[in-house]
């Protein structure tokens, strides 16, 4: 059964792949014609159905290991990245019929595609649940979470879509700036991946001896090599290097290894796109979506967001306090990723008064819309893996 959740993921991955080239196709092959002259360009709807025929994958997996395991699979970092790269799936299905933006469909399909490969960086046996996860309020809590937060992901890709079709890239400003830095970060992800899957195939591993946060001796594996080494570590493996620097026993310091090579080998690659082009990345798609309604996509955006925005607060905090009542004693105690749900709450409640009572439409809320998923993915990424704390389990 794990096994065949496995193959769904691969299979939703590449089906994905396949639905990004359809909608890419259906905005490029414009002059497709039938045997009566006419244009006739299906493969919108194609890629649409594909896209489906992708989450119906996902979803399998999701189904098939829940099953396996025994448990609502979101209980890691692979479990839960996976689960937000469906929920992001999901939230398109819904929305595409809508409004039938095939540009959205571009932009969408890539980075589900990203989330998935990013998800399979994550070690994916299956484990035991620790005792603070043996409860039907982790399937409650973390499913509501997820799918809140697949929604306000829609919201960010058309908020991206909005400012690539809207913003000069011709002048050297902030704005160009501010995308080209967005677009950077989704080609670090594809360098991580990269990396990953590159280490991995060469089966590289170095093991530290360290002392953790409580002042004890522990071992620590890396999959890249050490430029971050932990506090006091020493190196017991014949793989591996010795670490430039080290960090104190508070941060995680394998996880912020890895950042940093994300780090380094998206500017490689994303210096390589530059050279390449000659010209901003953002100004290179530009052309692709030069018939793309600003005000559609805007209006996808606010609606992704207001939809989301609820769903995720019941997850992310209503549900969240009365788990951690139950399973701490407490239903608040400003763990980090308690406080960083907290600021991810309160951005989105103050980008809907900004909208509403203000009217902030256009670019500014496409702004807020890509801010919003980046802590979003801040907490997910640099809270969940670097800080160690109460959901340091995940």
């Amino acid at each position: 059964m794990i096994q065949l959740s496995a193959n769904m993921l691969y299979a939703a991955f590449f089906l994905y792949i396949l639905s990004a080239v359809l909608f890419a196709v259906s905005i490029t092959g414009g002059k497709f014609k039938n045997r009566k002259g006419e244009e006739d360009n299906k493969a919108g709807l194609f890629g649409y159905i594909t896209a489906i025929l992708a989450f119906g994958a996902s979803l399998t997996y999701f189904i098939t290991r829940w099953i396996a395991v025994g448990y609502a699979p979101v209980s890691n970092m692979f479990e839960y990245t996976a689960a937000l790269g469906i929920a992001l799936g999901l939230a398109f299905v819904i929305i595409h019929p809508i409004y039938r933006n095939n540009y959205l469909g571009l932009f969408t399909m890539p980075v589900v595609m990203l989330i998935i490969a990013y998800a399979s960086m994550f070690p994916r046996e299956v484990q035991p649940l620790i005792p603070a996860l043996q409860s039907h309020w982790l399937t409650i809590h973390v499913i509501t979470t997820v799918i809140g937060q697949g929604i306000l992901a829609i919201g960010f890709v058309a908020g991206l879509l909005y400012l690539v079709r809207v913003i000069d890239f011709k002048k050297t400003s902030k704005k160009v700036k501010g995308v080209e830095f967005i677009i950077y970060t989704l080609v670090a992800t594809v360098a991580y991946v990269g990396l990953g899957f590159g280490f991995g195939a060469a089966d590289y591993e170095a093991n530290f001896a360290y002392i953790n946060e409580q002042g004890n001796e522990a071992e620590v594996t890396y999959f890249l090599p050490p430029l971050i080494g932990p506090n006091e570590g020493e190196l017991i493996s014949e793989q591996g290097m010795s670490p430039l620097v080290e960090v104190p026993a508070y941060i995680r310091s394998d996880d912020l290894n890895t950042v940093v090579w994300s780090v380094l080998a998206g500017l490689l690659l994303y210096g390589l796109l530059r050279l390449v082009l000659r010209k901003p990345v953002g100004g290179a798609i530009q052309p692709v979506v030069k018939n793309v309604n600003p005000q559609t996509v805007d209006e996808i955006s606010y609606r992704a967001i207001a939809i989301g925005f609820p769903i995720f607060t019941l997850g992310g905090l209503i549900f969240a306090m009365i788990w951690a009542q139950i399973a701490w004693t407490r239903f608040w105690g400003w763990d980090p990723k308690e406080v960083w749900a907290l600021i991810t709450f309160l951005f989105y409640a103050a980008y809907l008064h900004l909208r509403l009572s203000r009217g902030w439409h256009g670019e500014k809320s496409a702004w807020l819309c890509v801010i919003g998923f980046a802590l979003i993915m801040f907490n997910l990424i640099f809270v969940n893996l670097v800080i160690a704390g109460l959901h340091s389990y995940a």
